[in-house]
């Protein structure tokens, strides 16, 4: 029972600190893109990312964690498969109006409950169901304004999101399947996810903002803006991986959908953003969405941790080292609230 206990304060923990850095660099973003112009994102996102493989670098040194080997193959594939989601998510918003891009967001969950029964034979109850659906329809509601298609911009979003989904549901499977903590996985996946970004997050941002980011005028202030993000991103890159993790992706799609409800009510209050009763009745569905979700899945994870326990039914699956991604052939990103539309960093 203790052993439980704990579990259930790592997740809890793992969750807050989920939300908590996420705002926090919205925060921080927001005033570094809007306020001191400096919009490129994709380009952070690979400094967010160093800072990130750096940072546990010198903890790994200083042995607050222990490294553990996994297949080459798998750590760069599923490194490049994430770092090229972020940049999919970016274009996508680059070519695509801002309710276009909320609805590609909204549609990551639907999509990977779809993955999740087809490929790894998951099943979700009725009340699940409901409870995902009711939380879709209060974002959507809160957040989805214009709905302008066109077929480039339409086949970013797909690309987007199906790259987002199986990262995601990759970043789940490894940990459980090789025995590989989020630290580990972060640690190694890192630099692969920084390259692929550093090498075309430049180009990306110039085609989007049509501006050079090697010639953009860094002034003190922007530069401690750009460390302090940095600072964050770690604190976010590690509680991504933590989440999703100890839950599973669509939780931590759920939790990324409170974030968006965090940050619409933080921008009305205290940034006086516009704000409108259809704003609050979506944020409203939403958070009954949420609270249906977290009470369903609590109340099924508890049935089935006492199937688990019961005679007869404790054995394990044995830990395999086979390449997850070389024999079966991841908010690692986060919102930006801009000042007219959302960026993803």
């Amino acid at each position: 029972m203790g052993e439980l206990t704990g579990y259930q304060l790592g997740v809890i923990g793992a969750l807050f600190l989920s939300v908590a850095s996420s705002v926090s660099i919205v925060i921080c973003n927001k005033a570094l893109m809007s306020n001191l112009g400096f919009p490129f994102a994709t380009t952070l996102t690979s400094w967010h990312l160093m800072v990130t493989y750096c940072t546990l670098h010198v903890a790994h040194r200083l042995n607050f964690f222990e490294n553990k080997s996994i297949d080459m193959k798998t750590v760069i594939l599923f490194g490049i498969l994430n770092g090229v989601s972020i940049g999919f998510l970016n274009l996508s918003l680059g070519f695509n109006s801002i309710g276009f891009y909320q609805m590609t967001k909204l549609a990551i969950i639907p999509f990977t409950v779809l993955l999740e029964t087809l490929f790894l034979k998951k099943q979700f109850s009725q009340k699940i169901k409901l409870s995902l659906f009711l939380l879709l329809v209060g974002v959507g509601i809160a957040s989805v304004t214009d709905l302008q298609l066109n077929f480039l911009g339409t086949v970013l979003s797909l690309l987007a999101i199906m790259t987002t989904c199986v990262g995601q549901i990759l970043t789940n499977t490894i940990q459980k399947r090789l025995n590989v903590t989020s630290t580990q996985l972060l640690y190694q996946s890192a630099p692969y996810q920084a390259a692929i970004l550093f090498l075309t997050g430049p180009m990306v941002d110039q085609y989007l903002t049509k501006q050079n980011v090697f010639a953009f005028k860094y002034s003190p202030l922007v530069l401690g803006f750009i460390i302090l993000s940095c600072v964050i991103a770690v604190s976010v890159n590690f509680s991504t991986f933590l989440v999703i993790g100890k839950t599973s992706p669509v939780t931590y799609q759920v939790l990324g959908h409170l974030k968006t409800c965090l940050v619409l009510g933080f921008g009305y209050t205290l940034l006086h953003d516009p704000f409108t009763e259809r704003n609050i009745i979506g944020i409203l569905v939403a958070i009954v969405g949420m609270g249906l979700y977290s009470y369903f899945c609590t109340h099924e994870n508890k049935k089935k941790q006492i199937h688990d326990l019961s005679p007869g039914s404790q054995i394990k699956d044995k830990d395999s080292n086979t390449p997850l991604l070389g024999h079966q052939d991841k908010e690692n990103h986060f919102e930006v609230k801009k000042a007219t539309k959302d960026s993803l960093v």
